[in-house]
């Protein structure tokens, strides 16, 4: 891993590297958020409705999730340069079916595709960052490759709409495919799996069953459990305002435009990109990630209760709860960082997978069971959903981000500064017997 110790060469090396998986993670934040603008127009061509809209965005997550166990296989057995080269290859043909689609079949396909094959790109971002970085820089790291990944989200806003206009749908679809075999390309050229003398590099690939073996220590992992509490509830609950609810509530309960309420959501991507930046390195300011992850999530819960318990509240006060919100996401990588800590290097593939998992997984749920309870109540005579059911959405997503905080609370800390000294402490078992010898 990259130290004050290392040469120059090596720490411009790693640097590079991220940032190429970086560039490449900009494509999975494009597709993931794209159906947002071109919804209506995906209904226009291809004379599809709103329930096959609504299937088309989960199958992103859906093929996302399948994705994430195998892969955590596949990094610790064959490297992330490797595997993410080969995934994001899938992702091409499936952002190439999905542009190319005659029929709504095809568009799913298309879709379940992408998410399979982007699905590894921040796991093995977080590998590669673990390998080449020092433990207490992999929530800086972990945070800035996020927030360079939303750039995508950016991209699928104003700027899709406007590449729509001019060149259509398909045709911005036709350059990010291209983009994305170009950013494939970049990872096999650039990406290496370790710095030169990292134990992976010297290893004994495992078997098929030392690998299921594998599996079974990070599932039997004492604390996994009380991670993934949060890990399960934290990014499901903020994700399914920000990419699900916000806008409508906006408009329905606000009266805000379309235009209006998208340049709130716009916004509020950039405060998430800010809130990477700021929230990822406290852990090595506090010397804590678990307070972290806790205040982060209470505060989320304190801005939701808000929405739930204050009725008719000014339009000032909901703009300022989707942005904080948007803000305060960054903390959901504080949880996966603590995770992280918690497993080996041999299992640290499968580790940060089974985690990814349960994230995924997590949205997929809360989106589900999101529509179910705004859907049961009646829409208004214009149609729109009433202020009740936005507030007991909110509501119930406090309740659940209250459990699991309490769950969570139960886990073990793994400090920056703990994870040093484990470190340093093996690389001088290392040294001693080279100087003996």
């Amino acid at each position: 891993m990259t130290s004050p110790g290392m040469s120059r060469a090596i720490r411009r090396q790693a640097v590079i590297i991220v940032a190429t998986l970086a560039t490449a993670y900009v494509a999975s934040h494009f597709f993931r958020a794209a159906n947002v603008t071109i919804g209506l127009d995906l209904m226009r061509d291809l004379g599809i409705g709103p329930e096959a809209l609504g299937a088309l965005t989960g199958a992103f997550f859906f093929g996302f999730s399948a994705m994430q166990i195998p892969c955590g296989f596949l990094f610790d057995r064959y490297g992330p340069r490797r595997t993410v080269t080969g995934m994001l290859g899938v992702a091409v043909i499936g952002a190439a079916l999905f542009t190319l689609a005659a029929d709504w079949p095809q568009l799913l396909a298309g879709r379940a595709l992408m998410g399979a094959g982007f699905g590894v790109m921040l796991i093995g971002s977080m590998v590669v960052i673990s390998r080449w970085f020092p433990p207490d820089r992999f929530a800086t790291l972990a945070g800035i490759v996020l927030s360079v990944g939303l750039l995508g989200n950016l991209l699928a806003t104003t700027p899709l709409a406007w590449g729509t206009e001019m060149i259509g749908w398909r045709g911005v679809f036709g350059l990010m495919v291209a983009f994305t075999a170009l950013a494939a390309l970049g990872v096999w050229v650039i990406v290496r799996d370790a710095p030169p003398g990292h134990p992976f590099l010297a290893r004994t690939p495992e078997t098929a069953a030392e690998m299921m073996q594998g599996l079974g220590e990070v599932l039997k992992n004492p604390q996994l459990k009380f991670i993934i509490a949060l890990n399960f509830c934290n990014y499901a609950c903020t994700f399914t305002v920000q990419g699900l609810w916000g806008g409508p509530f906006l408009r329905e309960v606000h009266g805000l435009s379309r235009v209006e309420s998208g340049n709130v959501l716009l916004v509020a991507v950039v405060a998430y990109q800010i809130g990477m930046l700021t929230i990822s390195p406290l852990d090595r300011v506090f010397d804590t990630r678990k307070r972290i992850a806790i205040a982060g999530t209470l505060l989320i819960a304190a801005i939701l209760a808000t929405l739930a318990l204050w009725a008719k509240a000014p339009l000032w006060v909901a703009m300022a709860a989707i942005v904080g919100i948007g803000f305060l996401s960054a903390s959901s990588t504080m949880v996966m960082t603590h995770g992280r800590g918690i497993f080996p290097d041999r299992l640290i593939g499968r580790g940060i997978a089974t985690m990814n998992t349960s994230v995924m997984l997590g949205v997929a749920c809360m989106q589900t069971l999101s529509g179910v309870i705004v859907g049961a109540f009646d829409p208004l005579p214009d149609g729109a959903r009433s202020e009740d059911a936005y507030r007991t959405l909110f509501g119930f997503m406090v309740v659940v981000l209250l459990i699991a905080v309490t769950v969570y609370g139960r886990s073990r800390d793994i400090r920056p500064s703990d994870e040093l000294r484990a470190r340093q402490a093996a690389l001088t078992q290392q040294v001693r017997p080279q100087r003996v010898a």
